[in-house]
């Protein structure tokens, strides 16, 4: 499967739409601006969410009054750090990675970014620290950004311990521009069920954002 592009568009064509809408709803501030530079300077795959992604994170999260959340793919703590502004000054957030050197730098950014004692960081195999959580649902939100094999397994673990009208929200849903190709590798394939499920299945209302990456959103109803 292709990997992320370094420059996340904003869903069009036009680079003067995006360089307008960037100086209008400046997405990015000074500490998430550290968060990304530092994350590639520690080695870090390039593979955060874009400044408007992050922007909204923050949004939706406010949006659906979200007060408890579950991130899956932690990395540098950037899309944490988005979602917790969203949450206000009372919102937890449990993050997963799977990585230690990210969890430590993901640590670092909650620091800095002053959320540190509202960000809870497991580390290790999301599919098997979930169930450490599971006595604290329902949950508000859930944002799904990891591993694409085991994007059915997430949308199915938040089905069952969001609340209704928990808003689940997953990235890379157009499978890096090739969701819609026929075949495709284990992952494509994953991502395909993935959506086939969080449409059609029953338990969520759902739409697709159509950021560059795809930003798939569920509201559930059952």
């Amino acid at each position: 499967m292709p990997s992320s592009p370094v420059e996340k568009g904003f869903g069009q064509g036009d680079p003067a739409l995006e360089r307008w809408a960037d100086g209008v709803y400046h997405p990015e501030d000074a500490v998430l601006r550290e968060i990304r530079e530092r994350s590639v300077r520690e080695g870090l795959p390039l593979i955060a969410v874009g400044r408007f992604d992050g922007l909204h994170l923050e949004v939706l999260a406010r949006a659906a009054g979200a007060s408890k959340a579950v991130e899956i793919g932690t990395l540098g703590g950037y899309s944490g750090v988005c979602l917790l502004r969203g949450m206000g000054p009372h919102g937890v957030l449990h993050t997963f990675e799977y990585s230690e050197k990210h969890a430590r730098v993901a640590n670092e950014s909650f620091h800095k970014a002053g959320v540190a004692a509202r960000a809870h960081i497991h580390v290790g195999a999301a599919l098997d620290r979930l169930p450490e959580i599971e006595a604290e649902a329902p949950f508000d939100l859930v944002f799904v950004d990891a591993d694409k094999v085991s994007y059915p397994a997430y949308l199915a673990w938040a089905a069952d311990h969001l609340r209704e009208g928990g808003v689940l929200l997953a990235d890379n849903a157009f499978g890096f521009g090739e969701i819609h190709l026929p075949g495709g590798d284990e992952g494509r394939l994953a991502l395909r069920k993935f959506n086939e499920q969080l449409a059609q299945g029953g338990r969520f209302r759902a739409t697709m954002i159509p950021t560059a990456e795809g930003l798939a959103m569920g509201v559930k109803v059952r």
